[in-house]
């Protein structure tokens, strides 16, 4: 399985166009590098590629990634589909971008499908131009995908977007994605409200987990409520603190452990920082945008 990571960045991107921070200043500057929003790229055999989320950055992210490239017919394209791990903006507005495809797959959890429909026009506006196939991605249930892959999502989240209705049940998903030619797993969950037992469950078995880094500390954003809320109830584990995943993640030395969905707040964008050291003391790594894994 080859995993490309398009994009690392949270939700406005690195750096964020109305923030004025010394990080954001940083990367203004050219000290720091720029970054897309949280988007992967997988595939099982180097033709069929799927999407993990389409941000808003999808078509410089498509455009750059060089195994995305058209072709061989005019209006060949290796992307089959995306797999959204919940409706929030940044993890679904590329699909508008990618309109102008046809025959693309679309999976999401159930409410996320729902507010993709009723409350954006997603499925209309894609019907208009191109024919989309809409599946639910069913928690625990396992899906082949082209090439090779089987994908499972796993429910880890109940935050809804701001724009979305009250609906029960989970909002938010990880996806396994195992390949079975290899034995090659990657775990990939950009959102994460809390290191449950359930979640721990999910890591046995996997080469490689892409977690959710969004916030250093539950007062990132000025909100100092402890870490049963704080970071956590937008959605996000911080990652320090005693009820942080830096302290969980210890205790898997072997996986290769991968911080995304960075906040553009996040001092970890900053090689130099404390809290880089910290983590890179532990193998754990916050990796460039566009870097190749191979499972």
């Amino acid at each position: 399985m080859k995993v490309v990571v398009l994009g690392t960045a949270a939700g406005g991107g690195f750096p964020q166009w109305n923030c004025a921070c010394s990080l954001c200043a940083k990367a203004r500057n050219g000290s720091l590098p720029s970054r897309a929003q949280d988007c992967v790229a997988v595939s099982g055999n180097g033709s069929d590629w799927w999407l993990l989320n389409a941000s808003p950055d999808i078509r410089v992210q498509v455009v750059g990634c060089a195994a995305l490239t058209p072709g061989p017919g005019r209006r060949d394209t290796p992307v089959r589909g995306v797999l959204l791990t919940s409706a929030e903006l940044d993890h679904c507005l590329g699909v508008f971008s990618l309109r102008e495809g046809g025959g693309q797959h679309l999976y999401a959890p159930a409410n996320a499908l729902a507010a993709l429909r009723s409350h954006l026009g997603l499925r209309d506006v894609l019907d208009l131009y191109a024919g989309w196939s809409w599946s639910e991605a069913v928690p625990e249930k396992s899906f082949a995908l082209a090439g090779g892959l089987i994908a499972t999502p796993h429910a880890v989240g109940t935050k809804r977007p701001k724009y979305a209705p009250e609906l029960p049940g989970p909002w938010v998903v990880a996806y396994r994605v195992h390949d079975p030619s290899t034995g090659g797993t990657l775990l990939y969950a950009p959102c994460l409200a809390s290191w449950s037992a359930g979640f721990e469950a999910l890591l046995d078995g996997v080469d490689c987990l892409l977690l959710d880094g969004t916030f250093s500390a539950p007062d990132e954003m000025g909100v100092s409520t402890g870490h049963s809320k704080g970071q956590s109830s937008m959605g996000h584990v911080p990652v320090f603190g005693g009820g942080g995943s830096l302290a969980q993640l210890r205790r898997f030395p072997v996986m290769r452990r991968i911080y995304t969905h960075l906040n553009n707040t996040n001092p970890l964008l900053d090689p130099a920082s404390p809290e880089s050291a910290e983590i890179t003391a532990a193998g754990i790594e916050v990796v460039p945008d566009g870097t190749v894994i191979t499972l």
